[in-house]
């Protein structure tokens, strides 16, 4: 069997990681969703909980009819080397990690593993989404309708405009 990683911060969850994460699955057997700075939230860049995110990925994916994947949780490390030793402690072996992230990327070349760089959809970021939150624009067509549900749920939209509206 094999296994991909896949880490991310999905900030909200977007397109493009779904996207990425059906790419992945045609390439393994299962997939790891790592979901980075877990132990941040209500900040900027990080305005929802790692408990949200992972039932977010999970409503979406749900609804798109995949089920061979796992998430755990994964928090920062000041210490690169250090944050690879922890995911490859934390999670089971995997053959690839999938990222579209430069740093990510380095830090697990350099421990030797296999990375498969994602090619990023142009336009299509959670800063992107958090930004034209923000502004009142269409954010909407960059998420699934499952990821616009949920966020509505939990009052997110609200929430992002409460955490930037703080100086």
């Amino acid at each position: 069997m094999k296994r991909g990683l896949f880490i991310g911060r999905f900030q909200p969850f977007h397109l493009g990681h779904l996207k990425d994460i059906k790419n992945a699955l045609n390439e393994v057997d299962e997939l790891i969703i790592g979901i980075g700075s877990s132990r941040e939230k209500h900040t900027k860049e990080n305005p929802f909980s790692v408990e949200e995110r992972i039932e977010l990925i999970e409503h979406v994916l749900a609804a798109e009819d995949i089920g061979n994947y796992t998430i755990f949780p994964i928090p920062d490390f000041s210490d690169d080397e250090k944050w690879v030793e922890h995911i490859e402690a934390l999670v089971p072996k995997f053959d690839i990690v999938f990222t579209g992230n430069d740093w990510t990327e380095r830090c697990f070349k350099k421990k030797g593993c296999k990375v498969k760089k994602i090619k990023l959809i142009e336009d299509v970021s959670s800063t992107i989404i958090r930004n034209r939150i923000l502004k009142n624009e269409n954010w909407q067509e960059l998420v699934s309708e499952k990821t616009v549900e949920y966020l509505e749920k939990i009052k997110g939209i609200e929430r992002i405009k409460r955490i930037y509206s703080k100086k």
